[in-house]
C-alpha cells in the first residue's frame, strides 16, 4: 500500500466573507503525481499557497511527511521544491548564477552546491547554455531552469503552480518528460494546479475543485467512465425546445448551456439517427465523442469549466 505523505482534513479558508476553501479533505500518496483541476476562483491558488507554507493553515490541518503544517513550517521547508506560476529567476544572470543563489538559502556551498548545480541543469538538458543569460532563453527553456532551482536541494515532495503557463506544445511535452523522470529516478511526489484538460489527463490521480468544494477525485480513467457512456453535443437554435421534447418522447435528460443540447448515452451512434430523424429542422449541428474531464466537470458541478471561469 502507498504510504500517504500529505493528509488535508476538514481544510476551510475564508477571504473575509468568501470562502476560498470549503471543508476539504485529501490524502496523496508518494511518489504520484497528483494535480487540483478547477477554474479561476476554484480554490487552486489558495490551497497551493498553504501547502508551500506561503498561506496559514487557519481552520483544518495539514500534514505534510508526519509534519504538521501549522507549526513546523520551517521543517517542511526544507523538505519541499516550489515552482510558482510567476518565473522567480534573474534575466539578468546566468543559469548557474540563478542556481546559486538558491543553493546558498539553502545552506548549499562549495563542491557540493558546484555538483548540484551541473547534475540538475544536466537532468533538464540547460547544461550547455549554463553561462548564458536567460534574457537569452525562451518561456520553455526558462521553465526547464525553473524546474532546476525547485529541484537543487532534493526535495521530497514538488509543488508546481499551473507548470504549462506560457509554454508552446513542444515546451509542455518536453516538461511532463522530466516530471515523469524526476518521479522514476528519485522517487519525487509531484503535485500541480492546472487549468488544462489535457494536462489534467497525465496525472496519476485528479482532484477536481470547484468554488472551493472537493467534488471528485479519483484517477482520470475513472473519473471519465462515471460519464457511463458516450456523450452526444447538439447545437440547436430551439435548445429548451429541443430538450423539453428529448425528454418527452425518449425519456432523456439533456444538459442545456446556451444553444448545447449534451446528452450521455450508452452506443450513441446508434441514438444519434433517431434524434436527427425526430427532430427534423431543429437541430443545426450534432457531435459524438468518448467521455473528457470537461464532461466529468459538467456532470459534477452543474456547469461548464469555462462558464465558471
Amino acid at each position: 500500500m502507498s504510504q500517504s505523505v500529505i493528509q488535508i482534513e476538514h481544510l476551510t479558508h475564508s477571504y473575509g466573507q468568501r470562502p476560498a476553501l470549503d471543508d476539504l479533505s485529501l490524502s496523496i500518496n508518494s511518489g504520484e503525481i497528483f494535480g487540483f483541476l478547477g477554474p479561476n476562483g476554484s480554490g487552486k491558488t489558495t490551497l497551493f499557497r498553504i501547502l508551500s507554507t506561503l498561506l496559514g493553515v487557519g481552520q483544518g490541518t495539514v500534514h505534510i511527511l508526519d509534519l504538521d503544517l501549522s507549526v513546523q513550517r520551517d521543517e517542511i521547508r526544507r523538505q519541499i521544491g516550489v515552482v510558482f506560476q510567476s518565473p522567480s529567476l534573474d534575466k539578468q544572470l546566468t543559469s548557474v548564477e540563478n542556481l546559486r543563489c538558491q543553493g546558498h538559502l539553502y545552506g548549499l556551498r562549495g563542491a557540493e552546491l558546484d555538483a548540484r548545480i551541473e547534475e540538475m541543469l544536466r537532468r533538464v538538458s540547460m547544461a550547455e547554455r549554463q553561462n548564458e543569460l536567460l534574457s537569452r532563453f525562451s518561456g520553455g527553456q526558462r521553465r526547464r531552469v525553473e524546474l532546476a532551482k525547485g529541484l537543487l536541494h532534493k526535495p521530497r515532495i514538488l509543488l508546481l503552480d499551473e507548470p504549462s503557463t506560457g509554454l508552446d506544445p513542444g515546451a509542455r511535452i518536453d516538461l511532463w518528460r522530466y516530471l515523469q523522470e524526476i518521479r522514476k529516478l528519485d522517487g519525487v511526489t509531484i503535485l500541480l494546479t492546472t487549468h488544462l484538460m489535457d494536462e489534467a489527463d497525465r496525472c496519476d490521480r485528479l482532484a477536481i475543485l470547484d468554488h472551493g468544494k472537493l467534488v471528485a477525485c479519483d484517477t482520470p480513467s475513472v473519473l471519465k467512465e462515471r460519464i457511463g457512456g458516450d456523450v452526444i453535443a447538439l447545437i440547436s437554435d430551439k435548445a429548451d425546445d429541443l430538450r423539453k421534447a428529448v425528454k418527452e418522447k425518449f425519456g432523456v435528460e439533456a444538459a442545456e448551456f446556451g444553444s448545447e443540447l449534451r446528452i450521455e448515452r450508452q452506443r450513441g451512434h446508434e441514438f444519434i439517427p433517431q434524434l436527427v430523424e425526430a427532430f427534423p429542422g431543429m437541430i443545426q449541428s450534432v457531435s459524438l465523442g468518448k467521455p473528457t474531464l470537461e464532461d466529468v466537470f459538467i456532470q459534477v458541478t452543474g456547469h461548464r469549466f469555462v462558464d465558471a471561469e
